[in-house]
């Protein structure tokens, strides 16, 4: 069945695209201490629409380039949650973690539109690079309660759903909506960014 989005991918990547503009610059809010054990921790990644687009991200990339990028994904989360949990934390840390999103649509773009083989080392290392400041921010956020153990196998195992969820779906899609999905997560990236600049 042939609809109005179908011929005109562009008309839907322009609505998704202001859609998500208009969410992006809403009043930043910062990342503050999380509470509460597993059921706390499970809805903590997916609150955030930074970090729900960085995880949907990340799947898109490993559908468009290649599966492989989930383990370096899975290392980069590991090493900012640990990072993070101890204390770490990097200067303008909420604007990287705003940029991540559009180096995830960049990324997936650039090895769409390159005709040679992209190379796995340079986009894993981005990838890992993305995830580990988000994991880094959960980790400052994470409780130092009893609770911190249920709390991170319930962020950790939110995650994995929705990295795993989206690299299925972006899986089914067709390289040009692939390259649409790229641009709007690259604008959205950047409206997060602002956000977080307007804010400071």
């Amino acid at each position: 069945m042939t609809t109005f989005f179908s011929k005109r991918p562009w008309a839907l990547v322009a609505g998704a695209t202001a859609m998500g503009l208009v969410l992006a610059a809403q009043p930043a809010q910062a990342h503050g201490s999380a509470q509460g054990g597993f059921p706390s921790g499970l809805l903590h990644p997916l609150q955030g629409l930074d970090h729900l687009l960085l995880l949907v991200g990340v799947g898109m990339a490993a559908a468009a380039i290649t599966p492989r990028l989930l383990l370096w994904a899975l290392g980069g989360a590991v090493a900012g949650g640990v990072f993070g949990a101890f204390g770490g934390s990097l200067p303008g840390q909420e604007l990287l973690a705003a940029l991540a999103v559009s180096a995830m649509g960049l990324l997936v773009l650039v090895a769409l539109q390159s005709k040679a083989a992209p190379r796995v080392g340079w986009c894993g290392a981005l990838v890992a690079g993305g995830l580990a400041i988000h994991a880094m921010l959960h980790g400052l956020e994470a409780p130092t309660t009893a609770a911190s153990a249920l709390w991170w196998s319930g962020a950790a195992l939110a995650s994995v759903s929705a990295v795993g969820a989206s690299y299925l779906l972006f899986q089914r899609m067709s390289v040009g909506w692939l390259k649409a999905m790229a641009v709007v997560f690259a604008a959205l990236g950047g409206g997060l960014a602002l956000g977080f600049v307007g804010a400071a």
